[in-house]
């Protein structure tokens, strides 16, 4: 009987079931202790990828309790990517739904900070918008506009100081994290992202423009809800970070 790769991907996760009796080694016998080899490698291969792309929630937890988590993530979330930089995408719901952990409520939006700056990392490159269109087009047609992200761009939202919880842990000197809420813009101009925490209302903004509302449209109503929005600070935070790839004025 031959081995169906299901099967074969089955007996690599599961460490309980049976090695299949119809794997040979190189001399027409059975391979279970090179399986035994090869399936170990694997978990621990992918472990350690998982412990390279989330080193904040590694230091925030402890380098054997992340291991130990990380064993039971494996088992439970094999990789559906041959791209292993994308290996970890359910990681951050996992740690919601971990029941020893739930007391640290932040981990999950950690981790989800820790995703997107590896999304924003290998993301497509695009080229940022000439900052010279605002002054250039007129009043209504910035107001009629559409706009357009770099793929590179994501935001994290989060009831807790994610952005300082981070720097805490990766960035010498810095200090202990604030108590409040912080909206995290994720991009990369050039090499290497960027995180910046956004002034409120800024999120908002950017889902509704990501929805396809106008500019001048999103404004208003962001202005309703935050009064005293300033959407130069949020613009430049955009065009600094190469955020902004288009903007299209209604025909």
């Amino acid at each position: 009987m031959i081995t169906t790769q299901t099967e074969f991907r089955a007996a690599i996760f599961d460490p309980e079931m049976a090695i299949p009796t119809s794997l040979i080694d190189g001399v027409e016998q059975p391979a279970g202790k090179r399986f035994n080899v090869y399936r170990n490698n694997v978990i621990v291969s992918l472990k350690e990828a998982l412990s390279e792309s989330f080193p904040v929630i590694s230091k925030l937890i402890g380098p054997q309790n992340f291991a130990n988590l990380a064993g039971l993530y494996v088992r439970n979330h094999p990789p559906s990517d041959p791209r292993m930089m994308l290996y970890g995408a359910e990681f951050p719901a996992f740690l919601e739904r971990f029941q020893p952990l739930q007391h640290v409520e932040y981990l999950a939006d950690v981790a989800r900070l820790e995703l997107a700056q590896r999304y924003a990392y290998h993301a497509a490159d695009a080229m940022p918008i000439n900052p010279a269109i605002f002054g250039e087009l007129p009043p209504e047609a910035l107001s009629s506009a559409t706009v357009e992200f770099a793929p590179a761009m994501h935001i994290i939202r989060s009831s807790w100081p994610v952005l300082d919880i981070w720097h805490f842990n990766m960035t010498e000197g810095a200090p202990q994290p604030s108590a409040s809420a912080q909206d995290v813009l994720i991009a990369r101009a050039e090499f290497d992202p960027v995180m910046l925490s956004m002034p409120a209302g800024s999120a908002e903004l950017i889902a509704l423009l990501q929805n396809q509302t106008t500019l001048g449209d999103a404004l208003e109503m962001i202005e309703q809800s935050h009064p005293d929005f300033d959407f130069s600070a949020l613009l430049g935070l955009l065009l600094q970070t190469g955020a902004l790839v288009a903007l299209t004025p209604s025909q």
